[in-house]
Formats: C-alpha cells, structure tokens, sequence
C-alpha cells in the first residue's frame, strides 16, 4: 500500500515564517528553523519552504534561510520561490534542497520545466500550482505569490508541466488557501485523475478530516501550515487520525 506524506509547510518573508488567507493578510507564525525542527520531531515526512516574496520583489531564494533550516533537518525539503533558471535551481540544492518548486518562472517560460529535469532530474522538479476557479467550473493558474490570475488553464497546465519533465505537483487552491474550509476537492480529483507524477494537495485544511479528504479525492500526500503554526494539532496527532482512518501512513 502507497504511504501517505504528511508536509508541513513553512512560507517565508524576510526569514520569518507567516501565513494570511488566500495569500494576503500575512501575519507572523514564527522562527523557520524553530518549526522545522519541531515538526520533524512531531514526525513529518517533509518540509516545504516557500519564500513569497522572492518572485514579487523580483530576487532570488534567501539561501541562507535554506541553509539554516537544511542543517536542523534529517528529512527531504523542498524549496520554491524566486527561481527563475537552472542557476537559482542549482543554488538551492547546493544550499540544501532536495527538490526545488517552480511556479511563476515556468508559466512565463514552460522550456525551463525541461531545462531543470534535464539537468538535475524530474524527482528533483517540482510544479508549484497555484490555482483559483475562474467561475465556468474550471480553474486558472495564477502567479507571483497569488496576485496575479494568467490565462493558463490549471488542467492542461499540469499536463503539460508533467510532459515536460515535473516529477510532482504542489496543487494550492488560491480559493481555499488559509480558510480553514477543506481542500478543494473537485480540484484535487480533476488534477489527480490529469496526471500520474504524485500529488500534494495543500490550501483549506482545518483538521485531520481535511487531509483524509484530500487523499480521498486523489491526494498523494497533503501540505498544512496553519493549524500546525497555530497549534491547533500536531503531526503525530494529524498522522494517528489518519492511521485510524485506514491510511497508509509512516509512524
């Protein structure tokens, strides 16, 4: 049986973690170090760390905060934000990631897909798919941390991302992000049932019952940051419910 990811997810600005709704609002959640070490410790499977400010402030990943993190964990990170060539991608695995998500840069240029899993493989390229519907029962991809809607269609976006070379998809809901309502699960199964690369589902949780929807609907693994920032529940807790639920999941 397939095990399930548990990911909590760290969004940084100037090296402090915060989190908002639907990425506005942002409020302080913390030291970046401080939570990843403490999750690991809870029992996470993986650690994502989003700078969301580096696309609009047009910089790169602060790689010091990768470094930083890099050095109180065991476990795989993830790293996004800013990347806008192989020579971003390259520093952030040289200062500790794993896998590097790219979003913004891809959509404006889809040949950098390939360029990075050309050169540093597919399991180390990651699509970050931020998605809002559009209102006629789809979904539109948007860009630069969420204050942009493109034209892209979610859908064949995931598509085509994953025939370029994407070993993974970072689904968000831009609708659902920080609210706490559920994920959007007509989302998660139109892309789950696109494309065959795993999946993370991540915008919407407020609970346990959350994220088994989410794996329900298609969700290879699920992200949250909110109720773990907000100490509303743990990962241990999150992955005991899960457990009970029939889910395959590390202990």
């Amino acid at each position: 049986m397939l095990t399930r990811r548990i990911i909590p997810c760290l969004d940084c600005r100037d090296g402090r973690v915060v989190k908002g709704v639907k990425f506005q609002s942002l409020r302080d959640s913390g030291d970046p170090v401080d939570l990843a070490r403490a999750y690991e410790e809870q029992g996470a499977d993986e650690i994502v760390l989003l700078d969301i400010s580096a696309t609009p402030d047009e910089r790169s990943h602060h790689l010091d905060t990768v470094r930083s993190v890099r050095a109180a964990l065991s476990i795989p990170l993830t790293c996004g934000g800013g990347v806008r060539g192989v020579a971003d991608v390259a520093a952030l695995l040289e200062a500790g990631a794993d896998m590097v998500a790219v979003n913004t840069a891809a959509v404006a240029r889809p040949e950098l897909i390939g360029e990075i899993a050309s050169r540093f493989g597919s399991q180390c390229t990651v699509l970050s798919l931020d998605a809002a519907a559009d209102g006629r029962g789809g979904w539109r991809v948007v860009v630069r941390s969420g204050a942009e809607r493109s034209e892209r269609d979610a859908l064949a976006w995931a598509v085509e991302a994953q025939s370029r070379g994407a070993g993974e998809v970072l689904l968000t809901s831009w609708d659902r992000d920080g609210t706490r309502s559920g994920y959007d699960l007509d989302l998660i199964g139109a892309v789950a049932a696109a494309v065959h690369v795993p999946l993370i589902a991540s915008g919407g949780a407020a609970g346990a019952g959350h994220l088994a929807d989410a794996l329900r609907a298609g969700a290879d693994a699920v992200l949250a940051a909110s109720i773990f920032h907000d100490g509303d529940t743990t990962v241990g807790a999150v992955k005991a419910a899960l457990t009970r639920d029939g889910f395959a999941i590390r202990p």
